[in-house]
């Protein structure tokens, strides 16, 4: 989680948690992020040249992001000044630059001001940010969990490198576990032992931070035997349990309380849906998150069972962007209720899929002739269009023809099922395609 100030990774470590005593103190010592900091990276060339440019990572919790932010002020001798963007305000930015002025003007020193989930910001905050970013007074780094295209300004973003971080894998996740048991001052005096450390790895999801919190959760669980520690499965589990994943003041995203959230919807359960919403509205999480991921949902999950769902979940996103907390919880939960009450079919999420992994596979193929549009004289000599057949010219506003691509003839992407209207849709195509056959 992001500080308040340059003195962030100074605190006393005996009274800090595992996952910030073993912070990198150089980006040499960061494990993961290959493209982003690796030496033949954009940003590792633009470092050697003493230039650090504004940049946006976007990416879940516990990848790094403020350990990154942090590291590459250090890099090119800047000052360090982290706020957050839910506690913070217009005044507190007009401050920062005030200081910054100072900094620049009697030591020649820069300013990098970083801000964690800079989504928060409405659009007078960033607004108040652009001049100094522009001018080269701050560099800003900005962390967000959400897509910046959504939620951030388009002059401010145009001003910055959106740099998106990914989940650390299994395997950066064990080097990290495995340094830490090696390396902090309380650990490394233990021979720790795991009786299944994919386990310990598997509760991380990709996040560094979790991890280590429930690698030392179940390093308090287990009896010490002299200097030997054994940790068995189900320490392991019962510091999951001891250990949730929270929402804080500053709003971090809690990632198993949306999956158990969207599962829930899936799964038809309404009951269980609406409590996991309440739990993070609680938490204070984002609405607007909540509302988009309803979206995805009514596609993903829904699709062409309740078309409906679709547009009420759009229609939902908007009500709750223009009415805000705390009316919008009555919002979502209407949404939320709908959409697992309704019959579910994820056929058209297949479909897409379906036919991406042929693209990947065989390449893209030629649009047939007849398809082909001709508005110039020369396309029509080539025969562009030439042999197309226009449906509502036919009885039923149907005709046999042949749409794929050649080689792709009888293919067959979409696969309706038998719920709710896609059953209609479903019967609609069996007869179109028995006349065909016909």
């Amino acid at each position: 989680m992001a500080g308040t100030n340059e003195n962030l990774f100074k605190v006393d470590q005996s009274s800090q948690p595992l996952a910030e005593r073993c912070r990198p103190q150089t980006l040499q010592e960061v494990v993961g992020h290959k493209p982003v900091i690796g030496p033949q990276s954009a940003l590792s060339r633009q470092l050697k040249n003493d230039y650090l440019p504004s940049i946006i990572f976007w990416g879940p919790p516990g990848v790094g992001k403020t350990t990154l932010a942090y590291l590459l002020a250090k890099e090119v001798n800047s000052l360090f000044k982290a706020i957050s963007a839910v506690t913070a305000g217009v005044r507190d930015v007009k401050r920062i630059i005030e200081k910054a002025e100072e900094q620049l003007a009697y030591y020649q020193k820069r300013t990098v001001l970083f801000i964690d989930e800079i989504h928060r910001f409405n659009k007078s905050q960033q607004d108040a940010l652009l001049h100094a970013v522009e001018s080269g007074l701050l560099t800003l780094i900005g962390a967000t969990t959400e897509n910046p295209s959504f939620e951030i300004n388009a002059p401010l973003l145009s001003r910055c490198q959106v740099i998106q971080l990914q989940p650390l894998s299994s395997k950066d996740l064990k080097q990290i576990a495995l340094r830490a048991m090696e390396r902090d001052g309380l650990l490394r005096q233990y021979e720790i032992r795991f009786e299944d450390l994919d386990q310990l790895l598997l509760y991380g999801g990709g996040d560094a931070r979790r991890m280590l919190n429930l690698l030392e959760s179940a390093f308090y669980l287990a009896p010490k035997r002299g200097r030997k520690v054994r940790i068995t499965k189900e320490m392991l589990q019962k510091a999951a349990e001891q250990n949730p994943l929270y929402y804080d003041k500053k709003g971090e995203y809690h990632y198993d309380t949306i999956s158990a959230f969207i599962k829930s919807v899936r799964g038809s359960d309404a009951d269980a849906a609406v409590y996991w919403l309440a739990v993070m509205l609680q938490g204070g999480e984002d609405p607007t998150f909540i509302a988009r991921r309803l979206i995805v949902l009514a596609s993903e999950d829904i699709g062409n069972a309740e078309p409906y769902a679709l547009s009420l979940a759009n229609a939902g996103f908007e009500a709750v962007k223009n009415i805000g907390m705390p009316e919008a919880r009555i919002v979502l939960s209407q949404v939320t209720t709908y959409l697992a009450s309704v019959p579910k079919s994820n056929a058209a999420y297949r479909a897409i899929d379906s036919a991406l992994d042929e693209i990947d596979k065989n390449g893209v193929k030629p649009v047939p002739l007849h398809l082909r549009n001709a508005p110039t004289k020369l396309m029509k000599e080539l025969k562009y269009g030439t042999g197309y057949r226009y449906p509502h010219s036919f009885e039923g506003h149907y005709v046999k023809q042949q749409y794929l691509p050649r080689g792709l003839e009888g293919s067959s992407f979409y696969q309706p099922t038998d719920q709710g209207r896609e059953a209609r849709l479903k019967s609609y195509l069996q007869e179109l395609k028995q006349n065909k056959e016909k």
